[in-house]
Order: structure tokens, then sequence, then C-alpha cells
């Protein structure tokens, strides 16, 4: 088949690799003056990896979107609404209603808590109904020919079922996901428990992660059922099955970066962690649905207001004592 990737950072670039790697004609998109792209088509490699010479580089969206049967859009969430209006302004979104369009990014939009499928929804219309990919994995591990299990979740089951196989491999094994709720959420909200656990690697609380990931999965699935979904789903690869990916790695950029806001060098980062705009837009859902994240607020408080890691974390760890299943 053939497939365009549409974004070419680190995932998207890897996604190209993989899709190519199971047997399709792939075609990269990157934006014009991308740095990215200039990279890639200069010496066919980033930090990661190297990409065979049949896979197409282009800065030509519309030709991008137009020649492929499935669109994998891997960009920075927060720059997502604005990337599928400038779609429509430039007439290209109608041409994603023909297409299987598979979102492979982890996120909630900021100031409204909105997952990206919703985006997705408001800016383009119900037409298209996109299949996200998401769970645990490093670039890293995967072109070393280290495999895991990953998700593809939508709401129409045929569509995934086609997607498992065309897209799975030895490398990786997906699940359905029938939760698109959950496992929206849960995605993106396991990068804030990663900033977390980074946090505790930089007060040199590591033995806390265990107790971190009890409780981090049991304020993610009061969330979650509250909003309508399956709370289960949390202790799934989107969430719970992302942890060791998360929480441990020394590749997760979110345990890294919470590690770096504790010893005062978060500064050195390029790019803020995507765990950071999460954390806020949890604030929001936590608002309005009424449920208390304890974990999700302390991230927040440490890392948008500012706030003394080693008080919010040791005064979240001494809350009043309640049963173990609240």
């Amino acid at each position: 088949m053939r497939v365009s990737v549409l974004g070419c950072g680190r995932w998207g670039t890897f996604h190209a690799w993989y899709a190519y790697r199971v047997g399709h004609e792939v075609t990269l998109w990157g934006r014009t003056g991308s740095e990215h792209l200039a990279e890639l088509r200069a010496a066919r490699r980033n930090e990661f990896l190297t990409l065979p010479e049949e896979i197409r580089l282009t800065d030509d969206l519309t030709e991008a979107i137009r020649t492929a049967e499935i669109v994998i859009i891997s960009i920075h969430a927060q720059a997502f609404r604005s990337f599928l209006r400038g779609l429509c302004e430039h007439g290209q979104a109608g041409e994603l209603a023909y297409r299987r369009v598979i979102l492979c990014m982890k996120g909630l939009e900021i100031g409204t808590g909105k997952r990206l499928t919703t985006v997705v929804r408001e800016e383009l219309g119900p037409a298209i109904k996109p299949v996200v990919w998401v769970g645990p994995g490093h670039v890293q591990d995967f072109v070393r020919g280290i495999p895991n299990c990953m998700v593809l979740a939508g709401e129409d089951r045929e569509t995934l079922r086609e997607l498992v196989d065309v897209l799975g491999s030895p490398l990786i094994r997906f699940y359905y996901g029938e939760d698109l709720l959950g496992t929206e959420v849960g995605a993106a909200a396991k990068n804030v428990i990663g900033l977390a656990a980074g946090m505790l690697d930089g007060l040199s609380y590591a033995s806390l992660k265990g107790a971190l990931m009890a409780r981090g999965t049991r304020e993610l699935f009061r969330l979650v059922r509250s909003m309508g979904g399956d709370g289960e789903t949390i202790y799934g690869l989107s969430h719970l099955g992302d942890y060791e990916a998360t929480l441990f790695s020394p590749h997760s950029n979110n345990r890294r970066y919470g590690e770096a806001v504790v010893r005062g060098t978060a500064g050195a980062f390029h790019k803020i962690a995507e765990g950071v705009y999460t954390a806020e837009a949890l604030m929001a859902l936590s608002k309005q649905y009424h449920v208390d994240l304890p974990i999700s607020e302390t991230v927040y408080e440490i890392v948008a207001q500012g706030s003394d890691p080693s008080e919010q974390l040791t005064r979240l760890f001494l809350r009043a004592t309640k049963s173990e299943k609240e």
C-alpha cells in the first residue's frame, strides 16, 4: 500500500522507516524549511536511524496526501489544530476523507483538555474517523530489532482489523483498542507520570516509583470513567503498558525532563517535554469532570507554576490516609 507520513521528527521518521520495512511504498513529508527534512535530504539519516533510498522525501503536502492510501500524522500535539486549519485553507482536508488516517501523537490540547480525535472532528467534520497508534517502545530499541506491543484504537473494528493486518509484524504486535477515549487520555497522561518519575529519580526517591505507578493508574482510571470511557483501558498498553518506556528508560524524554527540573538543568533541553502541556490539559479535565488528580496536579504545580519539587512531592506522599481503592 501507499503510505504517507506527515511529520519528519523522531517518531515520524521512524513510522516512515517502519512502514517501508513492512512492505509499503512510503513518502515522508516535512515542512518547507524544516531542519529535520534538510538533514534527511542531505544524509538520509538522523541521530536515530538511516532511511532507505526508496522512501521519498517531500515538502509538497498536497502531493503527499493525494498519492497515499494511508496517511500517518506525527507532529507536535499542540500544533495539531493549526495544522488541520492549514489543510482546510489550502483545500487539502477533503482528500483525507478518502484515506485511512492514523494519529501517532500522545497529547491533549492545552487550554481545553480535548483529545486529538476531537480536534479532528471539530476542524474537519465527522466524515474523517482517525485511528490512533500508541503504546510502549522507543525508536532506539525498534531500530535495533527489539520488539514490542502497541495499540491501534478507533471506532470502526473493520478499519482496525485492516490496519493491524497491513502494519503488524514480528517487530510490532498490534492489539485492537476499542475504547478510543480511554486510549487517548491514557496515552497522553502517561507522559505526566513520566515527569513525576523523573522528579523522583532527581531526588533519589526511585523506590517510590512503585507507589507512583499504583496511584497514577488509579487517578487516571477515575478520570476516564468520569469522562464516559472504560477505566480499565488505563491498565492496558496505552497507559500502564507504556510505563516501562516512560518511567524507567534512559531514552524517555519526559522522565529525563522531570529529573532535569529537580536538578535545575531543564533549560538544557531543546524543547519542553509533552507531559508539561498534558499536565495543564489534565487540570482542565479535572475541573470539568470534578475528579481529583493529585499526582497530575503536583506535576503541574512544579513544571508550570514553579513550585518546589521536594516540597510538593513530599506533600503528595503525606496526603491524608484513605482506602487504596479511592
